[in-house]
């Protein structure tokens, strides 16, 4: 087994793409084991539907990062007292969704501290009935890896603020994630321990059990290699937001001037469909209005810069700007239509 060290970079689009980075061109010949701990952020599942998993509000006013990856699963928050794994692998069907080949030698690690562990479900460790990581794999057909995170000492509070639905009548295709019970593993621990001083420890134990753990070192063409899968997959909003499935939103709300209802349809993160219904007077038909939406990327700043170019009172009379926009993309209550 040979250990990545991804030499304390923090920065959950930079740890994503050295994870595929490396699966997809370190040796063959060789097992490797990456540990990353991640900034506040939410890890998206490859097939879900980001704005259905996230509170859109909340991640942008604390600057929380909301990056996909290319495993399925739910979406998990990831903070500096979460400690993310990374076992690499030739591909075999054996280890194909044996997430007890992989999770087990963490578990014998963490019972080596005195707590009681088990892999619990089809991929999920828990102590004392209550979930503490999740696991997930991803395979190119030659080569795989299965990850997962260690919460040690994470703000669960941050969990049920960031990962809270406001838009949560979205209906789509993509694969919700299951709210568990959770909690951190120093909550069974005798002693407070840094996620420093416990990575270190699980990295001790398991080398313990593999005499042959080596520490792999970047080359500069890894470096270059590292940088440009993150620019151009980790850190492109298309890949972040816009690959979510297929969606319906209808939003109403009762202005002074009327009712407005919306209903949008967007595919591929971008609004294909654009209708306005409503008993409101305008002098410019809405269906005009509509077509400066459509084609735009389902986002607050697209959708933001648009509308504010607009004058919204020669389609709805005297309404107020940005209360129209937040009913096209803000925390109002959502209304749904069924989905395609």
């Amino acid at each position: 087994m040979v250990f990545i060290d991804n030499e304390g970079v923090t920065d959950p689009h930079y740890n994503l793409a050295l994870e595929e980075y490396a699966l997809r061109n370190f040796s063959a010949d060789t097992d490797y084991l990456l540990f990353y701990i991640n900034e506040p952020s939410i890890i998206i599942g490859r097939n879900q539907n980001t704005l259905e998993e996230i509170n859109q509000k909340y991640i942008q006013e604390q600057g929380i990062h909301v990056v996909r990856r290319v495993s399925g699963g739910g979406a998990v928050y990831h903070d500096l007292g979460n400690l993310n794994f990374s076992f690499i692998t030739n591909h075999d069907n054996k280890s194909l969704h044996n997430f007890k080949k992989f999770t087990a030698p963490v578990i014998k690690v963490l019972k080596r501290f005195g707590v009681e562990a088990e892999l619990i479900g089809r991929n999920d460790i828990l102590i004392d009935g209550k979930k503490v990581s999740g696991t997930a794999q991803f395979t190119t057909g030659k080569r795989m890896f299965s990850h997962g995170t260690l919460l040690l000492n994470t703000d669960l509070n941050e969990v049920a603020k960031a990962l809270q639905v406001k838009m949560s009548k979205i209906q789509s295709k993509g694969h919700k994630s299951v709210r568990s019970r959770v909690a951190n593993i120093s909550d069974f621990l005798d002693e407070h321990l840094t996620i420093e001083a416990f990575r270190t420890l699980i990295l001790e134990g398991l080398y313990a059990d593999d005499t042959n753990f080596k520490t792999y070192k970047f080359t500069d063409a890894d470096r270059e290699g590292i940088a440009k899968l993150k620019a151009e997959r980790y850190d492109d909003w298309h890949w972040n937001y816009g690959r979510s499935p297929k969606f319906n939103i209808q939003r109403t709300k009762r202005f002074p001037i009327g009712e407005i209802d919306l209903r949008i349809f967007v595919e591929k993160g971008h609004i294909t469909e654009f209708t306005i219904f409503g008993d409101f007077f305008g002098k410019t038909s809405v269906d005009e209005l509509a077509a400066k939406l459509i084609g735009l990327p389902y986002e607050e700043r697209a959708i933001k810069d648009t509308l504010q170019a607009i004058n919204l009172t020669e389609y709805f009379g005297a309404i107020d700007s940005d209360d129209f926009i937040n009913m096209v993309y803000g925390d109002d209550e959502l209304e749904t239509i069924n989905s395609n």
